[in-house]
């Protein structure tokens, strides 16, 4: 198993939902933490909850929509001298509506911020990473997996998140990679999807509601990260869809044409 102590950690995405209970896994393993986000509020409450640990925490504003921030943010790591040992790329955001009635800009949008903003990232630290070496573990999901009603857009992020960083790994050895497939969450991930217009739903579902609960979630996370897992799906009873799809795909259509999108 790795170990995390004195070691570096950069989250995105690390303000609130997964991001932030895995930030406080590193942080109780030993890891100095460095978060990111939108929301420099949470990204402070977050902070503060991590030092409590004894390790030394960060904050920077960052929107993976705006390659500026972006490069904000890799310029004052260069400058500041922190070497990332860790990426978790977790920042995200999901989709409630069907295909065909979800505007393109929906589409891109879900592009821009679930992957292009991440490989972005990761390519702009290349020079650290390929001379030092790094564990990427990002935060896909069993979307990423198989298709799924009223999520065509967050699927598609997901699904190239799976090739691009399986690919990575394979090119490059100084790189390990962990793909973390997390089914239904209890976090407000729901609440922030996007209607077909790019609005927030405010409506958080039933099965999001009922979900998995996000620490047990972190505390999964951070041992398949540990272990070097390349994939490891975490939740409950919904994730027997994976298996499904992967090995009898006739009972996996068949399910997801009937089970709540919800």
């Amino acid at each position: 198993m790795k170990d995390f102590k004195g070691k570096k950690v950069l989250v995105t995405g690390g303000g609130s939902g997964i991001g932030e209970a895995m930030a406080y896994q590193y942080a109780m393993k030993g890891a100095d933490v460095i978060l990111t986000g939108r929301n420099t509020a949470s990204l402070e409450t977050v902070r503060n909850k991590c030092m409590k640990y004894g390790v030394k925490a960060y904050c920077h504003a960052v929107d993976m929509e705006k390659q500026e921030t972006i490069d904000a943010l890799v310029n004052w790591i260069y400058t500041e001298g922190h070497e990332i040992d860790f990426l978790l790329l977790n920042a995200g955001i999901s989709q409630r509506s069907l295909t065909l009635e979800t505007d393109m800009s929906v589409d891109r949008r879900l592009m821009e911020v679930n992957y292009f903003g991440g490989i972005y990232l990761v390519k702009s630290l290349k020079d650290m990473f390929l001379k030092r070496g790094v564990h990427i573990a990002v935060v896909s999901s069993v979307s990423g997996v198989f298709g799924f009603p009223v999520r065509s857009a967050y699927c598609a992020s997901k699904h190239a998140i799976h090739g691009f960083y399986e690919t990575i790994a394979l090119e490059y050895p100084q790189i390990k990679t962990t793909i973390l497939i997390p089914g239904r969450i209890h976090t407000d991930v729901s609440k922030n999807a996007l209607d077909g217009n790019g609005k927030p739903t405010g409506i958080m579902d039933p099965g999001q509601a009922n979900g998995y609960d996000v620490n047990k979630c972190a505390k999964i996370a951070i041992k398949a990260i540990a272990r070097g897992k390349h994939e490891k799906v975490i939740g409950g009873f919904d994730t027997i869809m994976v298996p499904f799809y992967r090995y009898i795909t006739w009972l996996f259509r068949l399910i997801a044409r009937n089970v709540s999108a919800r």
